[in-house]
């Protein structure tokens, strides 16, 4: 079973719940020569995270960065790491709870998510720059 990994910047994002399949496909085109296999995709950062979810109705990512932000919110007189501002340490608690990592199955050349999935990069920062992503792909 052969191995592809390719490693590459995403283009900036603003905060919140982004798609990126499209992206991912557009950077890994060897995808589209797997008939079957697994995609493992891996973000190099610990203030975003990359989740698996709803695709269709965009209040759902709406809503997922409201929760969190209610869930961590900013400011905490708790938080020590503060000098890379207040969005920072909130940043790095959502980027734990979600996770770096998301691996989907690849069937025909294509990403097998559900009817109603899509893979997010989780953007916690107010002003980040483009997101490192590895893509490790197993198939035949």
């Amino acid at each position: 079973m052969p191995t592809l990994q390719k490693t590459f910047q995403l283009k900036p994002y603003p905060r919140g719940f982004n798609l990126i399949e499209t992206e991912i496909e557009d950077n890994m085109p060897e995808l589209k020569d797997i008939k079957a296999g697994i995609a493992h995709f891996f973000i190099h950062h610990t203030s975003a995270g990359l989740t698996l979810n709803e695709n269709a109705d965009p209040t759902v990512r709406g809503d997922f960065e409201r929760h969190f932000n209610k869930m961590v919110p900013e400011n905490m007189d708790y938080y020590q790491h503060t000098q890379e501002g207040p969005d920072d340490m909130p940043a790095h608690i959502k980027a734990s709870l979600l996770g770096s990592s998301v691996s989907v199955p690849i069937q025909n050349g294509k990403l097998l998510t559900g009817t109603w999935q899509g893979v997010y990069l989780c953007e916690h920062r107010n002003h980040a720059g483009s997101r490192k992503i590895t893509i490790t792909v197993m198939g035949n």
